[in-house]
């Protein structure tokens, strides 16, 4: 089957998706399908990634609040390059625009939107949460409902990463909404990875001795992330036992965070690393991951915590969330105290590591599956 995946949330800089991207066009090929990520660029360009596996991009302009992104512009573009790759199934992985361009693509091939974003959660349930109750918000936002509703109506299936996503989509109307989580890089995230050394020196950075705990926390540094409850609740927990925080990051909000850091010594901010085997090996090596986001439609770092038998900890709300209903730890969303609480009872606590963890082989074959028994209709016809 080949699967075209208009994918207007990947940059080559990019962060989850870029990596959900990257084993997409790793996996499809070995369970027998022809992957093409169509997403928006500098130029217009083809970009072999082996056989049966393929990035088009078509130019675009920069999205002006992060310019390693592009957004679709040209709809007669978008649906020429539909009509040139003639796929057998349709996916789109953003819920604005470009969904609504390959809404109106007049080809024949089923299709799907993939929800890779949560904007009510990130930006107006975040930013009225304290003030009106969620129903309050949705009524105030009935336009993107409306819009949500249309999408779903347009599309034969509407694939969730987590089960609060599904259940809100569902409630709101969207009943072609399934979940279908996410997973880990198969042979990459494990126990194994740690290592004591490692371990010793992330804690000397942070001025600490090897007896103290080596929190982490993992993503983007933009405001929908919470990094300002992360880095308050590890500054509250601290004062009773000694807590380390290593940050790997980067964002527009770089300097807020470090002037929210204000010289502790105990948490220190770095760059990501592009190496996943370094990473993986970083994130094994500490004792547990600290997340603030509540929008998040998987949370991966949570999942690659998990699978290198981590703690996790986490808020009581979105993707996240679902991580740790097989072990972990969650608070109440946006409140640092909470969270602060929190982390000493997940240090205080016997730790015994997930058993095992959802690969993306698994997600991928479930989810293609999904898109197979969809699409044989449509093969019949033709």
């Amino acid at each position: 089957m080949k699967i075209v995946d208009v994918c207007a949330l990947y940059s080559p800089q990019g962060g989850g998706i870029r990596t959900y991207v990257e084993q997409k066009l790793a996996i499809g090929p070995r369970l027998g399908h022809e992957i093409v990520i169509i997403a928006p660029g500098d130029r217009d360009e083809v970009i072999e990634h082996g056989p049966g596996a393929r990035i088009v991009t078509l130019r675009a302009p920069h999205f002006p609040l992060d310019r390693k992104y592009w957004y679709f512009e040209d709809e007669q573009a978008l649906h020429a390059a539909l009509d040139a790759e003639a796929p057998d199934f349709v996916e789109v992985t953003s819920p604005w625009r470009s969904a609504t361009m390959v809404a109106e693509w007049r080809g024949a091939a089923p299709r799907s939107l993939v929800m890779h974003a949560d904007p009510l959660s990130a930006y107006p349930y975040r930013w009225l949460g304290d003030i009106f109750s969620r129903p309050t918000i949705d009524w105030q936002f009935s336009l993107f409902w409306s819009h949500l509703r249309r999408l779903g109506q347009s599309v034969d299936l509407v694939v969730c990463a987590n089960r609060d996503l599904t259940r809100r989509l569902a409630e709101g109307g969207i009943a072609n909404s399934a979940t279908i989580p996410m997973g880990v890089e198969a042979g990459r995230f494990a126990p194994e990875r740690r290592d004591a050394r490692l371990r010793a020196q992330l804690l000397a950075e942070c001025s600490l001795p090897e007896s103290a705990t080596l929190l982490i926390g993992v993503g983007r540094l933009a405001p929908e992330k919470r990094w300002p409850v992360v880095i308050d609740a590890v500054t509250i927990a601290s004062r009773e036992q000694p807590i380390g925080l290593v940050m790997l990051g980067e964002g527009r909000e770089k300097r807020a965070m470090l002037k929210r850091i204000a010289g502790n010594p105990h948490i220190r901010l770095f760059a990501p690393k592009r190496s996943r085997d370094e990473f993986a090996r970083i994130l094994a090596s500490c004792d547990a991951l600290v997340h603030g986001c509540e929008a998040e439609t998987f949370c991966m770092a949570a999942a690659e915590a998990r699978a290198c038998g981590l703690r996790v900890i986490v808020p009581d709300a979105g993707g996240a969330a679902d991580h740790a209903a097989s072990g972990g730890w969650t608070y109440a969303a946006g409140d640092p105290v909470a969270a602060a609480a929190c982390i000493r009872e997940a240090i205080e606590r016997p730790w015994r590591p997930a058993a095992r963890v959802r690969t993306m082989d698994e997600h991928f074959a479930e989810l293609f599956a999904r898109y197979e028994a969809l699409a044989r209709p449509f093969r019949r016809v033709a």
